[in-house]
């Protein structure tokens, strides 16, 4: 999904976070970083890339950790691929949040204010409209904006009601779980970064959490059931991999 580039000004920077073990990838990830398995013909954090591309996010920063090496060797500095990548590296993995701080020093960069910027994890495969997404962060001032998605899942056993006597008085057999899920892409303004611990390892939702807890402003895009494809795990790194060999297939 391909927009007008030139119709986006305000925000050209993202912060892609790929410093994570992959650890529910094992053994994929014993030699390769999360965010650099192949897809097809091409890394999975190529397509990303790609996709911020495409909506002229030309600026990417790459939080780096575990095996960063291989994808610092990879994309070198970005310009065979269209824009310019600088890393923040860490020693260990941070959490989430822990990553996107350790970016904070070139975000804050003098020669260039960076207001607001993308934040995305290095391990999904994106396909909505971020422009929208950009449009209504912007028209509601709010300190962060998350993109949720509609998700619904059955679950495997039977739930059963009981009273105070423990008395069934209910039997609701595999039911079906409805609600709207974090696909892991963010607009932030940067004071954002000021509720995130330095050099503490802190997932993204604590973050939130204490976020909304002291009144910050943070609003949420909801897409569609096709936003995104996870690779979180082997069954659905699979799942991906298959269905894009299929694509290239066709081509």
């Amino acid at each position: 999904m391909i927009c007008n580039m030139s119709t986006i000004d305000t925000i050209d920077t993202a912060v892609i976070l790929a410093g994570g073990l992959g650890t529910r990838l094992h053994p994929l990830t014993l030699t390769l970083p999360k965010p650099m398995l192949p897809i097809a013909d091409k890394p999975l954090l190529e397509y990303i890339i790609e996709w911020l591309k495409g909506y002229a996010i030309n600026n990417i920063i790459l939080c780096i950790s575990y095996l960063g090496n291989i994808i610092e060797g990879y994309f070198s500095d970005g310009k065979e691929y269209g824009v310019n990548i600088l890393y923040a590296k860490t020693k260990r993995p941070l959490g989430t949040a822990g990553q996107l701080k350790s970016a904070e020093h070139l975000i804050n960069n003098n020669n260039k204010r960076i207001d607001r910027f993308v934040c995305l994890y290095g391990d999904s495969i994106y396909n909505f409209n971020l422009k929208h997404m950009i449009d209504k962060h912007l028209n509601t001032k709010a300190l962060a904006t998350i993109a949720l998605m509609p998700y619904k899942i059955r679950l495997d056993y039977g739930f059963i009601d009981v009273d105070k006597d423990d008395n069934v008085i209910a039997w609701n057999e595999k039911p079906e779980v409805k609600g709207l899920i974090n696909i892991g892409c963010y607009i932030m303004d940067r004071d954002f970064l000021e509720l995130i611990p330095k050099d503490t390892v802190v997932a993204m939702n604590t973050v939130f959490i204490d976020a909304i807890k002291k009144g910050k402003k943070v609003t949420a895009y909801i897409t569609n059931e096709d936003s995104f494809k996870d690779i979180g795990n082997r069954r659905t790194y699979g799942k991906v991999y298959m269905e894009y060999l299929r694509r290239l297939g066709e081509i």
